[in-house]
Parts: structure tokens; sequence; C-alpha cells
């Protein structure tokens, strides 16, 4: 049991770090696509290749085995029926919010599976800015899962989301302050 929840974990984190990278690789390439000739073509190219690696390598992979065993570990932990598993759904509220919370995170892995196919067929409907924020989105159901996860029901609704307030005011404040600083 403990095997198969440390192997969740990893997967969590391999699967995190493939969503961030990722998106840093569409905000290069798009900053690729607005370069001069030759620079443009070796740049896409090899920037298409590392998005390609990595998105089939590592982060499809890490997100299925994490779907796979998070609820392995899950119905193991509630007594391995499925009458167990519902009843520690049903009176931990904490958890329906994270597997809502984990299903939007597949939500947003589809959608930067839908940027990624656009940008190998030489489509780039993003600029490297809104990539940047939408960067920030995975940062944003982490710091929101894991907190869950560890405080439970000691954590209140309202305080929780005054800070996923306040986290999302820094982060956006951040990438306005990079802005200015890249263009000195």
């Amino acid at each position: 049991m403990l095997y198969l929840k440390a192997l969740h974990i990893i997967f969590v984190v391999t699967w995190f770090a493939g969503l961030f990278y990722v998106v840093r690789l569409f905000i290069y390439h798009a900053e690729a696509h607005d370069k001069p000739e030759p620079e443009r073509s070796i740049l896409s190219a090899q920037l298409g290749l590392m998005s390609k690696r990595l998105w089939y390598g590592i982060t499809w992979p890490s997100a299925i085995l994490t779907l796979v065993l998070g609820p392995t570990v899950w119905l193991l932990y509630s007594g391995g029926t499925i009458e167990g598993a519902l009843l520690v759904l049903r009176t931990q509220n904490w958890l329906e919010i994270k597997l809502l919370l984990v299903l939007g995170l597949y939500g947003y892995h589809v959608s930067l599976h839908h940027i990624f196919k656009q940008q190998r067929a030489g489509v780039f409907n993003y600029s490297s800015q809104k990539l940047r924020l939408w960067n920030e989105v995975a940062t944003l159901f982490l710091v929101a899962i894991v907190m869950l996860v560890v405080v439970k029901q000691g954590m209140s609704p309202v305080w929780g989301l005054l800070g996923m307030l306040l986290l999302m005011v820094v982060l956006m404040t951040a990438i306005k302050v990079y802005k200015l600083v890249r263009k000195l």
C-alpha cells in the first residue's frame, strides 16, 4: 500500500513538472515564431522536438499513472471495496473538493494538449504573455490540491479562497513586473 502511495506521489510530481515545463516550451516556441529566418526554423524545430518528447515521454504517462494509482491507493485505503470508497468520499468533504480540483487539472492538461497540437501544426493563437498567464493555472491547482490534502478539514473555506485570490494577485503582479523588466 505504501509503495503504491509513494508511486502515486512520484507521478504527481513528474506530471506537474511536465505541465510547468511544457508551457515554458510553448512560450519559447511562440517567441521563436516571431523571429526572422533561419532562426525561426531552427528554434521551432528544436522546441517542437523538446515539447514532443516531454509531452509524450513524461507528461502524458505521468498523468495516466497518477490517475491509475490514485483510485487504487484510495480503494485499498478504504478497505478494498467500492462501498468503503464511497463511504470515505461521503464522510470527507475535503476529498470531494480535491477530486473536483483534480478533474479541473485534467481539463487543464487537455487544454495544453490542444495548444501542443496547434503549435505542432504551426498555429500560434496565443502570445507568449497569454501563455505565461496560462502557465500559472497549474500553480493554482498545485497549491489548492496540496493544501487540501495536508490541511484537510482544518482549512477554512473562506481563508482558503482568500489565500487563492491573494496567490492569483501575486502571480499576476509578478508576470506584469517580469514583462516590464524584460522591456528594459
